[in-house]
C-alpha cells in the first residue's frame, strides 16, 4: 500500500495505555500494468497512486496510462496475485493489529560534520585546543592503512534524504471512509512524504 505521511498523534487503548502513532492517508491504488514471465520475463504489477494534472505528465506516460486517470506516483511490485489492469486496492487489506514495515525517504539535513553525522565526541576542550573541538581527528597517513585514506572512512557529508525502513509497527486504526491508517510509532520523512506500507 502507498500513502502520504500526515501528523503524529496518540492513541489510548481500553486499558488507558497511550501509544504514539502516525496518521497516514492511504487512498486507493489502481493497477496500471500487469507484467508476466512470458512477455516481460518476470511477474509484477504496476500501481498508480495520487493525482496529477495532465499537463504535468509526459506524453509517453499519458499514452501508457491511456483510459486511466493521471497518477502522481507509479510503483511496481513483484507478483500479480491474479490482478487485472484497472483493479483497485484499498486499505481494507489491513486490519487492526497487523504488523507492518514502513519505508520512506527521511528528512534531508544538509552537510553535517562528524559529531552530528556519526556521533564523534570531538577533541578535548582544553590544553591549547583552538577551533578544533568538533574536528574528525586523524584520517590516515603514516603507517596506517598504507598511508592512504581507506574507503568508508567516516567523515562529514550529506546527512539524511535516505530510504529508511522501520519494521514491526502495528496498525492501530483503519478508517475506510477517510482512507486513513494509524500506525504505531514514528515514520521517516516530513508530512506529505510518500510512504510504502508492507505486511509482514
Amino acid at each position: 500500500m502507498l500513502a502520504t505521511k500526515g501528523r503524529m498523534t496518540q492513541v489510548f487503548d481500553e486499558k488507558g495505555i497511550v501509544t504514539p502513532a502516525t496518521v497516514l492517508t492511504a487512498g486507493t491504488l489502481t493497477v496500471t500494468q500487469v507484467k508476466n514471465a512470458e512477455k516481460d520475463g518476470y511477474a509484477a504489477a504496476q500501481v498508480g497512486f495520487g493525482t496529477r494534472k495532465d499537463k504535468n505528465v509526459s506524453a509517453a506516460v499519458r499514452g501508457h496510462l491511456k483510459d486511466l486517470s493521471t497518477f502522481r506516483y507509479l510503483r511496481e511490485y513483484p507478483g500479480t496475485a491474479e490482478m487485472k489492469r484497472g483493479d483497485t486496492i484499498d486499505i481494507t487489506t489491513f486490519e487492526v493489529g497487523d504488523i507492518v514495515e514502513v519505508s520512506a525517504i527521511s528528512k534531508g539535513k544538509g552537510f553535517q560534520g562528524v559529531v552530528r553525522r556519526h556521533g564523534f565526541s570531538g577533541g578535548p576542550r582544553s590544553h591549547g585546543q583552538k577551533n578544533k573541538e568538533r574536528a574528525p581527528g586523524s584520517i590516515g597517513g603514516g603507517g596506517r592503512a598504507g598511508g592512504r585514506v581507506v574507503k568508508g572512512m567516516r567523515m562529514g557529508g550529506r546527512m539524511g534524504n535516505d530510504r529508511v525502513t522501520v519494521r514491526n509497527l502495528r496498525v492501530l486504526q483503519v478508517d475506510a471512509e477517510t482512507n486513513t491508517l494509524l500506525i504505531s510509532g514514528a515514520v521517516p520523512g516530513r508530512p506529505g512524504t510518500l510512504v510504502e506500507i508492507r505486511s509482514k
